[in-house]
């Protein structure tokens, strides 16, 4: 979730809308700009435009400067500051609340339900209103006052003699000697030790490695009527012995019957604790299961790994984790092993046998015999095995290089212990409804929704008191994260697999049930990662919050969430240097007569152009057969290869399952040896038809300011080569590493090529100022005295791809490798642009443009990941006629997208559904657009026959 911000100064309340002038942040052109308040704005144009550098880089920078100057000069310098914006003036700023598209947390600890806090509702609420059931039994556990108890022997056991027990030890190893001792100082003399009755003595002691169950006899007395307050202070007397516990035992009969104070199976006396919330938290050691420390999986050894190949024999490597023989004592052991069954190092694996194959693997129970090399004698080693080498490795070594090495060998796995909870067993233990936490944990956010609000027919009266207002919390928070499209989500799921939408959706969610008001929030692109039908949903939200008393700023390129926005701001009219402009706004309707590229866009004037052929489905085909991980129902995955195929589907629906986590590391994984780990499937056919598999996503294409397009495309390296050719260059001796900022030699040593210099203000912003020396160029003066047509390396740097597509016009792979850039949409950046100011989609367009410069095989097998993530009409259209490049080159492009204008120019579309979650992960439909719209079980269907009928 963003910061919130302090109010202007200027008095907002008595204003209706946001006045911004001579915003100049990146590409902005000076610009003026009124933005109402207390409506739903959105803010589209294309790619580059500047709609980040005036929602973010303006309005949401502005916001969070002013709330840090509210704070006093020594908490700022903890807090670090932030640089004012390029702007006259803003007036009119409310509160500022930023929900980006920023993976919620890396921690492994952090899911759904922690993120939004129902989780911590939930472990209140089974804390005071669950009902607790034996572990053993399965029965429901009671517990009884001190006055409950006597009454029951009163009751049951009327002139009766019988022992009251208290219970010490239950189920524990040891010789007891100083307990015992103990109990004969406080006066007892009798003590039912493993179900016998027995007298104490001094120096007793039990067998310290037998399990043992110990109870002091408290006292023996005969059950009347007229003794009942020497009963009762017996009662208490075992009870505050046995910590709560006590045992009733008839003087003739070996039986024993248990009363507790605390919860207590009835049938075998085992009592828990009282529940806290913090029982229910896999985050805290009373609830964490003690196995995988309540993360719900442990690394444990692949036998796959280990020996990746059974044909191949010891020697050459058949035990992945011995190499190939180098004559160590491990493998003189191993030779031992293998002296002893007749077999040799060169015996391929498979024919050892499994005793031998075990031994290896798991150790030898018995000291192995090792001759001594020459001139010195033998002696018995004790053989753990490979396994507990690599263990022991992993978990205890000191080494870096060696716990790496390990963890090659070793896959995370679902605890055994736990089954995956994160808990405890007791945890799980208490239920409510008849469900223990865990169990709703894995329900769907529908499910879980519809579950609570049928809950309460089940409730006691004082359940009902007790879970008033935690139940309307869990209600209120699960029906806001199901109005924003995340009811196909778990609240066990990992915050790591969320995807940015999805973390912003989670937090607009948390937004709303916030209930505040007067705030701005400013959201990137929502709409990411929903389904069409899901998105209407969506714009109810943030309708809700604009009807709460908010102003909402949406950058976004969705058609219909343009057309539902209050009012529009369409910034252009192009990308980086040729944007930064107002081009028009007003409400929606007003825009639609105009002449602009989103106009044109949404007045039908220009749209996408539907294919008039589709490639022919009779090519071979790759087939992933039997996919059962997370919500796919066992389904089988058919391609055909050599088309532009795209995967649809709801929100939740498997999509990212079945392609990003299933057939993708299969395929990596064949094509590349290296090991990913897919999720299960039966087997997979048609990979004679390929030659590789690549994935372009929009993870960055650099962490660090030194990368940039040039470095990750390889014309940087065509730029340095070019520039070591020429005269001034070669009469110097230099060489292509004269012309890196990132090494020594033609670099400015003063900034080390970074070209600006960091100044830290202690408790006053960061600077970050123009290097002196270099002047912002990065090179020393005699690298950039070295010129091609006038221009230095520093100077090609500074130029946008749409001027280096010009300049190197008589250099055709130079020439090539932009042309793909400007290609895919990308001419408005500069080829020196660091990496870490690129967009995701900016990042992906550029991995992909680097692929588009490669040489083609035609046998590619490509998988993208919503491409069109960031992208304006126009832009997708340009995405759009680049796949299609590919695929005219023979290779297979594979994409999973819910854009209704990419699903329509598919040559073959895969959907799923039939809904989210537990519901889905089935194939629907399959064909082309047209098959696909014409069949009614598809969600999708509705919206492409529509499209299609236009």
């Amino acid at each position: 979730m963003g910061n919130a911000q302090a109010p202007d100064s200027t008095g907002f309340a008595n204003e209706g809308e946001i006045r911004v002038e001579g915003a100049r942040e990146h590409n902005l052109k000076d610009i003026s700009i009124t933005i109402p308040r207390n409506q739903l704005v959105v803010i589209t144009g294309v790619s580059g435009s500047g709609k980040s550098s005036l929602a973010f880089d303006t309005l949401y920078a502005e916001g969070q400067r002013r709330y840090l100057e509210t704070f006093s000069a020594y908490a700022r310098q903890f807090l670090g500051g932030l640089e004012r914006p390029k702007v006259d003036q803003i007036t009119g700023l409310s509160p500022v609340i930023s929900i980006e598209q920023k993976t919620i947390s890396k921690n492994p600890r952090s899911t759904v339900g922690t993120i939004t806090e129902v989780h911590d509702f939930l472990r209140l609420i089974f804390a005071r209103a669950s009902d607790a059931f034996s572990m053993q039994t399965g029965e429901a556990m009671i517990r009884f006052t001190d006055e409950e108890i006597l009454n029951r022997i009163l009751q049951d056991y009327q002139g009766q003699r019988i022992l009251l027990l208290a219970p010490l030890v239950k189920g524990r190893k040891g010789h007891y000697r100083e307990l015992f001792e103990s109990v004969m100082k406080q006066g007892y003399v009798r003590a039912r030790v493993d179900g016998v009755l027995v007298e104490l003595e001094p120096g007793m002691r039990l067998d310290r490695y037998k399990v043992h169950d110990i109870e002091v006899v408290i006292d023996r007395i005969e059950v009347r009527l007229d003794d009942e307050e020497r009963l009762l202070r017996s009662i208490k007397t075992a009870l505050n012995l046995g910590k709560g516990n006590m045992g009733v035992q008839v003087h003739d009969d070996s039986a024993v019957r248990h009363f507790s104070r605390n919860l207590m199976c009835p049938s075998t006396g085992d009592a828990y604790p009282d529940p806290e919330p913090n029982l229910f938290s896999f985050n805290s050691p009373y609830g964490a299961c003690p196995q995988c420390n309540g993360l719900g999986e442990i690394a444990e050894v692949e036998l796959s790994l280990i020996i990746p190949d059974k044909n191949k024999s010891i020697q050459k490597g058949g035990i992945a984790p011995l190499g190939e023989i180098k004559g160590n004592r491990t493998i003189q052991v191993i030779q031992a092993l293998l002296d002893a069954s007749g077999d040799t190092l060169k015996t391929p694996i498979k024919e050892l046998s499994p005793e031998v194959i075990g031994e290896i693997l798991y150790g030898s129970k018995e000291h192995i015999w090792v001759p001594g090399r020459a001139g010195t004698s033998g002696s018995h080693i004790n053989w753990e095995g490979v396994i507990a080498t690599i263990e022991s490795a992993a978990e205890r070594s000191k080494s870096i290089p060696l716990r790496r090495w390990a963890r090659r060998f070793m896959q995370k796995k679902t605890c055994s212990s736990c089954g995956g909870t994160r808990l405890k067993p007791i945890s799980l233990q208490f239920k409510l409804g008849g469900k223990n936490i865990a169990e709703l944990g894995q329900m769907d956010l529908a499910t879980l929704s519809q579950w609570f609000q049928s809950l309460d027919s089940g409730l006691t009266n004082k359940q009902r008191i007790i879970l008033q207002e935690p139940l309307k919390e869990v209600n209120a928070r699960l029906g806001f994260l199901v109005d924003v499209g995340l009811d196909y989500l778990a609240l066990d799921r990992s915050a790591r697999t969320l995807s940015g939408g999805e973390a912003q959706r989670i937090r607009l969610a948390t937004q709303i049930g916030s209930r505040l008001t007067e705030v701005l929030y400013i959201l990137d692109e929502p709409s990411i990662g929903l389904h069409q039908q899901d998105n209407k949903r969506l714009i109810k939200s943030l309708q809700a919050l604009r009807d709460a008393g908010n102003s909402v700023i949406v950058i976004e390129h969705d058609e219909e969430m343009m057309l539902q926005a209050d009012h529009l701001i369409d910034i252009g009219p192009g990308a980086g240097i040729h944007g930064g402009y107002v081009v028009a706004q007003g409400p929606p309707s007003s825009h639609l007569g105009r002449d602009s590229s989103t106009a044109n866009y949404l007045n039908k004037t220009k749209s996408i152009a539907i294919p008039k052929r589709r490639k022919t489905s009779r090519s071979p085909k790759l087939k992933l057969i039997g996919a059962r991980g997370h919500n796919l129902q066992n389904l089988d995955l058919i391609i055909p290869l050599g088309t532009f195929t795209c995967i649809s589907g709801i929100s939740g629906s498997g999509k990212s399952s079945l392609i990003n986590q299933t057939l993708y590391p299969a395929l990596h994984n064949y094509y590349f040896e290296e090991t990913k780990t897919p999720l299960p499937y039966k087997k997979l056919n048609g990979l004679q038809h390929l030659d590789k598999v690549i994935a372009i996503n929009q993870s960055p294409i650099g962490r660090t300011p030194r990368s940039n397009p040039a470095t990750y495309t390889g014309i940087f390296n065509e730029i340095r080569a070019l520039f070591t050719k020429l005269p001034e260059a070669a009469i110097r001796g230099y060489k292509p590493g004269r012309f890196s900022f990132n090494v020594a030699g033609g670099r400015c040593e003063d900034c080390k090529g970074a070209g600006i210099k960091t100044v830290e203000m202690n408790f006053l912003p960061d600077v970050h100022v123009e290097c002196e020396a270099c002047k912002g160029k990065r090179y020393n003066r005699e690298t950039l005295e070295v010129r091609y047509r006038s221009k230095s390396i520093s100077d090609v740097l500074g130029m946008t791809v749409n001027e280096a597509v010009e300049f190197f016009d008589s250099f055709p792979k130079l020439k090539r490798i932009a042309k793909t850039l400007q290609d895919v949409g990308l001419g408005y950046i500069t080829l020196g642009q660091q990496s870490t100011t690129l967009s995701g989609g900016e990042a992906q367009r550029v991995k992909l443009a680097t692929e588009l410069a490669r040489v083609s095989t035609g046998r590619t097998f490509y998988v993208l990941d919503e491409p069109t993530t960031g992208l304006h009409f126009q832009d997708i259209q340009m995405l759009i006629n680049v796949l299609q490049r590919l695929v005219d080159q023979g290779n297979t492009v594979l994409v999973i997208e819910h854009n209704i204008d990419v699903l329509k120019v598919a040559d073959y579309l895969i959907d799923l559904g039939p809904a989210g979650g537990q519901h889905g992960g089935r194939i629907v439909a399959t064909g082309t657009p047209e098959e696909v719209a014409a069949n009614l079980d598809s969600a999708t269907g509705p919206f492409l026959r529509a499209i299609l009928a236009t």
